[in-house]
């Protein structure tokens, strides 16, 4: 019956994180494991008020088809804030408007691989991205990310030993590890791919997340011909509307707006229409100020239970933004054993595992901070540590 499915499926992982949002259902578990924005901060009632005004603006037009590209005045908006807050010209003909920028990986893996083009993938690295792309059969070639960015002397070797036509990075609070490539490792990136053809695929759905620390540059500022960005509306406004975007080099982006007809024909005009309203009649860096201090409060909260509850061996990133952060396990402990024990005491988390492309039983998990109150996560992060201390037991024994 095997024979039936595409060979571009076979092997393709399922998402970790959907299987163990099935376990979160139970209200008593405390879930550091979900990629979940703060439903506290969805703009309801604002959101209400500009889905009337679009109804009265358009009428029944704001329910027609429209173009591939997108909602004109939202890719100028989108443009003119990459200026404002960026310093980047961006033309709205190089602007594509996609279902979450989850879609927009998805449209770069069929417009630009072939089975077995190679692909550099931070290690670790964001799940859905991995899966994305991996129905496209890529070969795959992980350089590992700490807590200043990518190993230079790792891209460098795999640079030197092969031809990856793509590069794909979370440079600001990374999923899943929260760090953010500092500004002398983006310069020394940007040097190495200079003088390639591999192209950079800036995935940044938390960089206007920041809560301490300092602005860094864009790789589309260090390599400009070379860079596609991704963006999202999922983690600043709402996540349910799926409305994300792309930039991309004009001779791409004919492309990618033809894989977009053939996927969907279009984003949905009216949640498009209905995002740009409320952008135009509120204060979005009010709104989002908001939720950097919370999301502050909360990692802050986070770390300083860890520091308490946590074996002084368990190490731990510190991020200036974003949702996550990572800990990394005594070596030889495996993190999949330790989410049963926790989950027993109604605490989980997410296993390392996914975030890896060819490494198995790792000693490694992401935690989220963003959906947890302060005095919940002291709880959790308790609970979670007697877990890591029952499991070293376990296994001296």
């Amino acid at each position: 019956m095997d024979s039936i499915f595409a060979d571009r499926i076979h092997d393709v992982p399922k998402s970790f994180i959907r299987e163990i949002l099935k376990v979160t259902l139970n209200r008593d578990v405390i879930s550091f494991a979900g990629g979940l924005p703060n439903r506290d901060f969805f703009p309801l009632q604002e959101l209400k008020k500009s889905t009337d005004h679009v109804f009265e603006k358009y009428g029944k037009d704001i329910l027609q088809y429209s173009t591939s590209e997108g909602f004109n005045p939202l890719r100028h908006y989108i443009s003119n804030r990459y200026k404002s807050n960026d310093g980047l010209e961006v033309p709205i003909e190089n602007i594509l408007i996609t279902n979450g920028s989850q879609q927009g990986l998805d449209l770069l893996g069929k417009v630009l691989l072939n089975r077995g083009d190679g692909m550099i993938m931070e290690e670790p690295g964001y799940l859905g991205a991995i899966q994305a792309f991996s129905m496209y059969k890529p070969e795959f070639y992980p350089v590992p990310v700490n807590e200043k960015g990518m190993d230079i002397q790792l891209l460098k070797e795999t640079l030197l030993k092969s031809s990856p036509k793509l590069m794909y990075t979370v440079p600001n609070f990374q999923n899943p590890s929260g760090i953010s490539y500092s500004e002398d490792n983006r310069q020394k990136v940007a040097e190495l791919l200079q003088s390639t053809k591999t192209m950079v695929i800036e995935d940044n759905p938390y960089g206007d997340l920041r809560f301490m620390g300092e602005k860094k540059t864009s790789f589309k500022t260090l390599l400009p011909s070379q860079t596609i960005m991704l963006g999202s509306f999922s983690k600043t406004v709402i996540p349910g509307f799926r409305l994300g975007w792309m930039v991309a080099p004009e001779n791409i982006m004919q492309k990618l707006i033809i894989a977009k007809q053939a996927s969907d024909l279009h984003t949905s005009h009216f949640t498009q229409c209905i995002i740009y309203q409320y952008l135009s009649n509120n204060n979005i860096e009010e709104h989002i100020n908001k939720i950097r201090d919370v999301y502050g409060r909360q990692c802050r909260a986070m770390l300083t239970a860890i520091d308490t509850y946590f074996p002084k061996d368990v190490s731990v990133t510190k991020p200036e933004g974003g949702m996550f952060l990572w800990a990394t396990l005594p070596t030889g402990m495996s993190a999949l054993k330790l989410f049963e024990i926790a989950a027993e005491d109604n605490v989980v988390f997410v296993p390392g595992d996914p975030f890896y492309v060819n490494r198995t039983n790792s000693n490694t998990m992401r935690l989220n901070f963003s959906c947890v109150d302060e005095a919940t996560i002291k709880i959790g992060i308790e609970r979670l540590g007697k877990a890591i201390k029952k499991l070293a037991a376990k296994n001296k024994s």
